[in-house]
């Protein structure tokens, strides 16, 4: 039985962001750091990398779609990838890396204290691509957990980059947000398990991680990329009238 859990989501191979996050105290004190996907789509894929293989065993490694796409466009299996800075990404990445990817789970279970087994996946137990948001309906709930085992209480996904904890038919559902990428507010988002939940917010230097990006990356387009994303220029709204209608919702809010 794990006491305390830290939650990073949807890293994108931002750097600057996820040394903000692996320096809290929380995170450095956590029995275990459980990533749930999208680790690597992005500007630093590389150094993110490297520098999460290095925490050895205290790291709990899940796949994302952004994750298994890179892979799957090195490997042959796809000849393109819609987001933009992806395809640049996966070429930055040593076979190495992608032996670590290729052996990546899409879900797995821990014990936590207070919590009791925590499923953890990427979007949903069943589908490391599907959305399902804070107010999509009971029924959408059901569906994406119609093959989950009933004693399975507790469920942990990121994918939508926008933190919420609910209940959804007696589960608990946590998504901790993003760290690399977030959605209506700037910091890197993650969650703290044990014996209950925190949604956690880490606040850095946006301006110096700008220019830390934008001088290590090579990426043809770093510039804006890092402007938009690490600004969180992506409201809340912007993000849900693209994901609503895939949430369950019958219209976009």
């Amino acid at each position: 039985m794990l006491n305390r859990v830290a939650v990073l989501s949807d890293i994108h191979g931002v750097l600057p962001a996820l040394e903000a996050v692996l320096a809290e105290p929380d995170v450095r004190a956590a029995d275990r750091i459980v990533l749930t996907g999208d680790i690597t789509a992005g500007p630093q894929p590389r150094q993110v990398l490297d520098l999460l293989i290095g925490l050895g065993d205290r790291i709990v490694w899940i796949s994302g779609n952004a994750d298994r796409e890179l892979l799957e466009y090195r490997r042959g299996q796809r000849a393109s990838i819609p987001d933009p800075i992806a395809p640049w990404a996966a070429e930055q990445l040593r076979e190495d890396h992608l032996d670590l990817l290729g052996q990546l789970p899409r879900s797995l279970s821990l014990p936590v204290r207070g919590l009791g087994d925590v499923l953890f996946c990427h979007a949903t137990p069943r589908d490391d691509e599907e959305i399902v948001l804070v107010d999509s309906p009971l029924d959408r709930w059901q569906e994406v957990f119609s093959e989950l085992d009933s004693d399975v209480r507790t469920v942990v996904c990121g994918h939508t980059h926008m933190p919420f904890v609910r209940l959804a038919h007696g589960r608990l559902v946590i998504n901790p947000g993003s760290i690399g990428m977030p959605y209506g507010r700037a910091g890197a988002h993650w969650a703290l398990l044990g014996p209950g939940v925190d949604l956690r917010s880490t606040s850095f230097d946006v301006e110096a991680a700008i220019t830390q990006v934008t001088q290590e990356s090579s990426y043809p387009e770093i510039a804006e990329w890092a402007d938009y994303f690490l600004r969180a220029r992506a409201t809340d709204a912007d993000a849900l009238g693209v994901f609503a209608p895939r949430g369950g919702h019958s219209d976009a809010p």
